[in-house]
């Protein structure tokens, strides 16, 4: 995406706001925290914003009055409210007072960060236009990646990180990625790492080789298996990631069409491509985001 959404959080746990700011900066926008809706007003008027989400739930000033304070200010603003399952109606009554969109809790960040590029990109544009591949994408700062000369173990590590890093509170939950972009040592896109490749690598090749029919009742006796998953991890240790990785995803530029987007995926039967601005990879675009956009429009019609 072009340039930073600035967006305004505003809820009363500390501990959310916080762990809400080191979710929504790792996607790459401008994240500012209010804890109250009095707070939130303040900044906005010291501060413009260029999208609020905003929890129904508050002590002093609610999610509801606060709304109706921010359109008196800036009528244009997109507000997106936070609710409980047990307050969907009030959500929607929200919508009469001028939100843009609601979100029950606990909500995945992927659906969020879609709804705050959606929020943000109807206030720019005014009229809606099909958004195009780096709208949508993830920034390669906020993916996980490795180069060529790494290890397994290295890479492991680092897969193993970025779900570990994923915080997750009552109100938003995030996933990791499941899968490592590997470079070259010239910066170039060398490959794809993803679970899928590392099983793949734990099972022994034999397994695929022709055999006499005499030997399947051995393969599958509890002697065979006994030992074997953990031998073959083991010996992952020291290998390079260029021995198991998958090729490089197909790429596509950043002002590609998302027509475009689904058609390469759908070709190349890839899952997520490498988005590039002057040939050069800025981030990726994975299967998910694309269903977000289908989803988005399919609602909306």
């Amino acid at each position: 995406m072009a340039g930073k959404i600035r967006v305004l959080m505003v809820d009363d746990e500390e501990q959310f706001r916080a762990t809400t700011s080191k979710i929504l900066t790792r996607k790459g926008y401008a994240t500012t925290m209010a804890g109250s809706g009095e707070e939130a007003i303040e900044v906005l008027r010291k501060n413009p914003q260029d999208v609020v989400i905003l929890d129904i739930k508050m002590p002093g000033m609610d999610g509801h009055r606060t709304l109706v304070e921010i359109k008196k200010m800036a009528p244009d603003l997109p507000v997106i409210m936070l609710t409980g399952h047990g307050a969907m109606e009030s959500a929607k009554e929200s919508l009469k007072g001028g939100a843009y969109d609601y979100l029950s809790k606990p909500c995945d960040i992927d659906l969020l960060a879609a709804k705050i590029n959606d929020a943000y990109g109807g206030v720019k544009k005014k009229v809606k236009e099909e958004k195009k591949a780096g709208d949508i994408m993830i920034p390669l700062e906020a993916y996980t990646t490795a180069d060529l000369g790494s290890t397994v173990k290295q890479a492991i590590e680092k897969l193993k990180a970025s779900y570990e890093t994923c915080l997750s509170t009552g109100k938003l939950m995030e996933t990791g990625h499941r899968s490592i972009v590997v470079f070259d040592g010239q910066g170039n896109l060398a490959g794809i790492l993803s679970i899928l490749d590392l099983i793949a690598a734990v099972r022994p090749a034999y397994l695929s080789a022709p055999k006499p029919s005499m030997a399947d009742a051995l393969q599958y006796s509890p002697m065979f298996w006994t030992g074997l998953f953990t031998s073959q991890a083991r010996a992952l240790v020291n290998k390079k990631i260029r021995d198991i990785m998958s090729e490089a995803p197909p790429t596509i530029d950043e002002d590609a069409n998302l027509m475009e987007v689904a058609d390469m995926m759908f070709i190349t039967r890839a899952r997520r491509l490498g988005v590039t601005r002057k040939g050069k990879v800025v981030g990726v675009v994975r299967e998910q985001d694309l269903f977000f956009e289908i989803a988005r429009i399919v609602m909306e019609s």
